[in-house]
C-alpha cells in the first residue's frame, strides 16, 4: 500500500501510458481501457471506494509529471482522463452487477420468509443477513395505495427515511411485495407499525395499511403477513373506511365464515325476501348498513344516505315488513346486522350464494 491509499497493483503501467502519451500525443489503446476496466472491477470487488481510487490515480499523476517528456500537458492530461473515466466505468459496472445480484438475494429471501417457502432452519440463517431474529416473535403491516408500489418509489424511500430517522438500526425490515408497501417488525414493538402505518398512509395519499397480530418463530411472520391481507380484504368486502385496519380488532369476521355454508343460509333466508322490493335487495341492505354502522341512530344514517328522515324510517319499515324482523328489535337487530355481514362478505346480492 503506497501513500496513494490504494494498493499499487491498482496503478501499474500507469506511469508508462502518461510517459508515452506525453511523447506521442497518442490515446490509450483498446487493450489498455480493457485492462483498467477490469482493474476498476476488482478494485471494487476489494471494497475500495472510488475517491480513493480516483485521489490515487491523480496522486500518481503529480508524482509523474516532473519526469514526462517537455511537451504540451494537453495529450497527458487526455491520457489523465480516458484512464480515470475507464477505471471508474469498471467500478461501477462491478458495483451495479453486485447490487443486482443482492436485490435478486433479497427477494428471493423476501418470497420465501412471506410464503414460508424454505427450510426454516436455512430461513433463519439468511434473515439474519437482513436484520432480522426469527426465533423472536415478529408482526407485518401492509400497506395499500392506489398505485403499485416498488423498492424504489419515491413513496418506499420516504418511509424507509422516516423510520430510519426515528428508529435508527432497529431490527425492521422494509419492503414490497405485489405492488404493496410491506414491514416487518418484532412482535413487541408495536410503536414501529404504528409509525408505519402512518408514514405510509400519508405517502401513498390516504392508503389503507393493515396490521397483522405478533406471532412467534419464522412461520409467525408468514401467519402475521397473511392476517394482514386477510385485513385488506375484508375492508374492500365490507367497504370500511378506516385508514389503520388491525387484525385483532377484525377477529370476528372470519369466525363468521368459517362455515361459508351456514352464513349463506342465514343471508338467504333473513334478507332473501328483500329481493322482491322495488330496485332489489341492495338498496335496502345499504339502508341497514347505514342504520346498524351509526349505532342505530336513524337521523345520522339518514344523512349519511342523503334522505330524510321520514324517507329512511319508510325504508326500514319495508325491511320490516318483507323480512319479519324488526330492525329496532335486540333479538331481531342481531340476526340482521349478521346477515348483513355476510352478506358483504359473500357479496350476495351481486353474486349467488
Amino acid at each position: 500500500m503506497t501513500g496513494r491509499e490504494i494498493p499499487d497493483e491498482y496503478l501499474e503501467g500507469y506511469a508508462q501510458i502518461l510517459a508515452e502519451a506525453g511523447a506521442t500525443g497518442r490515446r490509450l489503446t483498446r487493450d489498455e481501457l480493457q485492462s483498467l476496466r477490469a482493474r476498476g472491477e476488482r478494485a471494487a470487488e476489494a471494497g475500495l471506494g472510488l475517491r480513493a481510487l480516483v485521489r490515487g490515480h491523480l496522486s500518481a499523476t503529480r508524482e509523474s509529471w516532473p519526469t514526462l517528456p517537455a511537451t504540451e500537458a494537453a495529450p497527458v492530461l487526455a491520457a489523465v482522463e480516458q484512464a480515470i473515466d475507464a477505471f471508474a466505468e469498471g467500478h461501477e459496472r462491478s458495483q451495479k452487477l453486485a447490487v443486482r445480484q443482492e436485490e435478486a438475494v433479497r427477494r428471493e429471501f423476501i418470497d420465501d420468509l412471506l410464503y414460508g417457502r424454505s427450510d426454516l432452519g436455512r430461513l433463519a440463517e439468511r434473515a439474519e443477513r437482513f436484520g432480522l431474529l426469527l426465533a423472536r416473535g415478529h408482526a407485518v403491516a401492509v400497506a395499500q395505495g392506489g398505485k403499485s408500489l416498488e423498492d424504489m418509489d419515491p413513496a418506499t424511500r420516504q418511509v424507509e427515511s422516516a423510520l430510519v430517522g426515528r428508529f435508527g438500526q432497529r431490527r425492521i425490515l422494509l419492503t414490497t411485495k405485489d405492488g404493496r408497501l410491506i414491514c416487518i417488525a418484532p412482535g413487541d414493538q408495536e410503536d414501529v407499525l404504528t409509525f408505519f402505518a402512518k408514514q405510509a398512509h400519508a405517502a401513498t395519499d390516504g392508503g389503507r395499511v393493515a396490521l397483522g397480530r405478533p406471532h412467534p418463530g419464522p412461520g409467525g411472520v408468514v401467519h402475521s403477513y397473511e392476517e394482514a391481507l386477510n385485513a385488506l380484504d375484508l375492508a374492500d368486502r365490507l367497504r370500511l373506511d378506516e385508514p389503520v385496519l388491525r387484525a385483532a380488532d377484525l377477529l370476528v369476521y372470519p369466525v363468521l365464515t368459517r362455515d361459508r355454508q351456514a352464513m349463506a343460509d342465514l343471508v338467504l333466508n333473513t334478507l332473501g325476501p328483500l329481493d322482491t322490493a322495488r330496485g332489489g335487495a341492495q338498496l335496502l341492505i345499504d339502508t341497514l348498513t347505514a342504520y346498524f354502522d351509526t349505532g342505530c341512530v336513524s337521523a345520522e344514517a339518514a344523512r349519511r344516505l342523503n334522505l330524510s328522515v321520514r324517507a329512511f324510517t319508510y325504508r326500514l319499515e319495508r325491511v320490516q315488513k318483507l323480512t319479519g324482523a324488526n330492525p329496532a328489535d335486540p333479538v331481531h337487530r342481531y340476526t340482521l346486522q349478521t346477515a348483513v355481514i355476510g352478506a358483504r362478505l359473500l357479496g350476495w346480492p351481486d353474486k349467488e350464494v
